[in-house]
């Protein structure tokens, strides 16, 4: 009976969208057109911080120049996503050496903050908001290292527009404005947090205009002082004695000793694309294994929004998702065997367990042998790309707005695992597990596509699904990204849950009945959400005719742009 009251639900659910379809193809799919431009593009998920980058980029800043401009306006424009509170990963493809570069500038616990205390004080998880899940802000050491290595013009200029901004005031987006009014529900009661975030008692509406006179001050330090300065100068100072008031732990030290670094991208073949990802604290190579257990299968012949591929890809991602659980942690306090994760033979020995005709309520962890974010891409005229992404975790952090500086600090410290003995087991001065992953693609040794899709463990599931629509159903960068996606929930996690049942298959309107009820006699779960599919942003090289092609999804309200 429950699986006739979830497909009754479904059924009216999708009357008037896409029900008589059988599967959705490429043609009727896309939202709006691919931006085509020859000498820069940059695809970020609010217009004006694209616009931002674009002006960097004429005045002849590099891709990551525009990068860092657009990400200080996004922590302005942006906040239940990003600012300086936050984390920053980022993949460059630096044309003069022909290279790829990864950073990985997520911030550590406090040195102070051990196990042995929250056990003590009774603690099961971290708490999601607060002074207890605030690690070490790493986005500014991010700006600061990307720099160095690829920047050209001079920090002062690149932090002006959103200096400007924050100042004189812009009007609010509306999917900003809505997910601002849900956070500020939850994060109100944080010192700081109204002053900042509520003027006048109460948060922005869209179009109204919305000034934040502390972070102009605080960006304006960095300019004049440069952008260590966070970590060394009077931020890092007033974090440190806002912290103590407060019951914390982050301090001076911890943010002074800190340091962005510097990363091997990893990679894995699919179908003659090399796919790149950071390798953990973060989720990237999740990517990798879902991809190598697909290979295998004649996926365009079972056809986008088919029951065969939807059950297949959700089954890979539960696999995939048991091995993030285990293994995925900081890398400097455990030996990840992270080479044996992403190889074809390891995808081989996980597929053993994969049943085509029943959707599994039970994966175990393999055995290898030992051995709300913000995503955005900029590409320059020298064929330089950065693939971008910066978060503060839940929307706007942990509601912990230091005083008089106009941004609140992440609480990505949430996500460790209390449980003694595991590879994410909280400790001092160590990195937790993190969902924020930039992704990037090769052909044949060139650059071929920078892009995310920013939304915590949907990450990359969403990955995932864009690449299977341009590489195996043939979709253009715009189709690839509109395209309905699935999301499933209930695996197994870095922070200690279990996978109970089957979890749920989340889906987006625009799939067919048929194939829901197939999925519901398989065994699926099948549940109609909104939201929570993820953002996209993508920028792909045209190497024959010469030009970027920029995509930015219609979920966001964000921009793609050229010129």
């Amino acid at each position: 009976m429950k699986h006739v009251f979830y497909a009754f639900l479904v059924l009216l659910i999708w009357t008037g969208t896409s029900f008589a379809q059988d599967r959705i193809s490429s043609s009727n799919v896309e939202t709006r057109s691919e931006v085509i431009a020859q000498h820069g593009m940059a695809c970020t998920s609010q217009p004006l911080a694209t616009q931002i980058a674009l002006d960097i980029l004429k005045k002849g800043g590099t891709a990551v120049d525009a990068a860092i401009a657009a990400d200080a306006a996004l922590g302005l424009m942006e906040p239940t996503g990003a600012g300086m509170g936050g984390d920053l990963f980022a993949i460059v493809w630096d044309a003069k050496t022909h290279k790829l570069y990864g950073l990985n500038s997520s911030g550590p616990s406090p040195k102070s903050l051990t196990l042995e205390w929250f056990h003590d004080h009774g603690y099961k998880f971290i708490p999601p908001h607060g002074p207890l899940p605030v690690s070490v802000p790493g986005c500014v050491d991010g700006w600061n290292e990307l720099h160095k290595r690829f920047g050209k013009l001079p920090v002062k200029e690149i932090l002006q527009p959103a200096i400007s901004y924050a100042r004189e005031g812009y009007p609010v987006t509306e999917l900003i404005a809505y997910y601002w009014k849900l956070n500020a529900q939850v994060l109100k009661k944080y010192p700081g947090f109204v002053k900042v975030y509520m003027p006048n008692g109460k948060v922005p509406s869209k179009g109204e205009i919305f000034k934040n006179p502390e972070l102009a001050n605080t960006l304006e330090m960095l300019a004049n002082n440069g952008l260590r300065y966070f970590y060394e100068g009077e931020p890092a100072h007033v974090i440190d004695k806002f912290m103590k008031e407060q019951g914390g732990f982050l301090s001076y030290d911890d943010l002074a000793s800190y340091h962005a670094e510097w990363v091997q991208p990893l990679s894995t073949n699919y179908r003659g694309y090399d796919v790149w990802e950071l390798p953990p604290n973060g989720q990237g190579i999740a990517v990798l294994q879902m991809l190598n257990m697909l290979e295998p299968f004649n996926i365009k012949a079972m056809g986008f929004g088919s029951a065969e591929y939807i059950h297949l890809l959700t089954e890979v991602k539960k696999l995939a998702y048991e091995d993030r659980a285990k293994f995925y942690s900081d890398p400097r306090f455990n030996k990840i065997p992270i080479n044996e994760l992403i190889s074809k033979q390891y995808a081989k020995e996980r597929l053993k367990l994969y049943n085509p005709e029943k959707a599994a309520d039970y994966y175990p962890a393999g055995q290898p042998e030992k051995g709300n974010t913000i995503y955005l891409t900029v590409a320059d005229q020298w064929g330089n790309m950065v693939s971008f992404i910066q978060s503060n975790y839940r929307g706007m952090g942990s509601g912990m707005c230091p005083t008089g500086l106009g941004f609140d600090l992440q609480d990505r410290g949430e996500l460790f695992d209390l449980q003694p003995g595991h590879f994410n087991t909280y400790a001092p001065g160590k990195r937790p597990f993190h969902t924020i992953i930039p992704a990037f693609v090769t052909k044949d040794g060139q650059p071929w596509l920078s892009f995310g899709v920013m939304g915590g463990a949907m990450q990359p599931q969403g990955q995932t699904q864009v690449l299977v629509n341009l590489i195996d159903f043939g979709m253009n960068l715009q189709e690839a990204g509109d395209a309905p996606r699935i999301r499933h929930d209930g695996s197994s996690q870095p922070t200690g849950e279990v996978m109970e049942g089957t979890g749920w298959l989340n889906m987006e309107s625009g799939f067919s009945y048929a194939a829901i009820r197939k999925l519901m006699e398989m065994g699926h779960k099948i549940r109609f959400s909104l939201g929570g599919y993820g953002g996209y942003q993508a920028i792909m090289w045209d190497s024959k005719n010469k030009v970027y092609y920029g995509a930015s999804e219609s979920r966001k309200d964000g921009e793609a742009a050229g010129y």
